[in-house]
């Protein structure tokens, strides 16, 4: 195949796949839930860590830790970022997709780029302890918030409404 048939398939190939991914999208209904910071953190209270098993490549422990992660960084600041373009077109249509259906899609077993690695024998309950204060400590956090590393700036209310979406999400590989 010549250059000119590579990239005109391609870009066809990749019109289709995006095309179908947002037909996918648009026929799944809104959540609608209680989306609070409160309602995730009375879920995580409530998760019986003893009969609680992952259905992932992660383990309950390194899932509750890479949540914690994400509240703490949005807090302290994320160690690697995607480029200032992905943030405004890409990163900001995925948050305001999420958002519109109360619902987030992503790769449950990518870790936070630049983020220390989750262990794969952390314990459990300190992971539980982890995240559940993460949470706290977010609920009563005054100071300026770091921008997402792939949503750009998002107030506290869009990232409390991120992190509820990114911890439901994993939540459906917990059984």
């Amino acid at each position: 195949m010549n250059r000119r048939g590579f990239l005109k398939s391609s870009i066809v190939g990749t019109a289709v796949i995006g095309g179908a991914g947002i037909i996918a999208w648009h026929t799944v209904d809104p959540f609608t839930g209680d989306l609070s910071l409160t309602s995730s953190i009375h879920k995580l209270v409530t998760l019986d860590l003893g009969q609680t098993k992952s259905s992932g490549l992660w383990n309950v422990a390194q899932i509750l830790n890479h949540c914690a992660q994400s509240v703490e960084y949005s807090m302290l600041g994320y160690p690697e970022h995607k480029s200032a373009f992905f943030k405004s077109t890409a990163g900001k249509l995925a948050f305001n997709a999420f958002k519109a259906k109360g619902r987030m899609r992503h790769n449950l077993s990518e870790e936070i780029p630049g983020a220390d690695p989750l262990i794969a024998s952390a314990n459990v309950e300190q992971a539980k302890r982890r995240f559940q204060t993460a949470m706290l400590v977010f609920a009563d956090f005054k100071g300026e918030l770091a921008p997402h590393f792939a949503y750009g700036s998002l107030s506290k209310s869009e990232y409390e409404l991120a992190h509820v979406l990114h911890f439901n999400n994993h939540l459906q590989e917990l059984t």
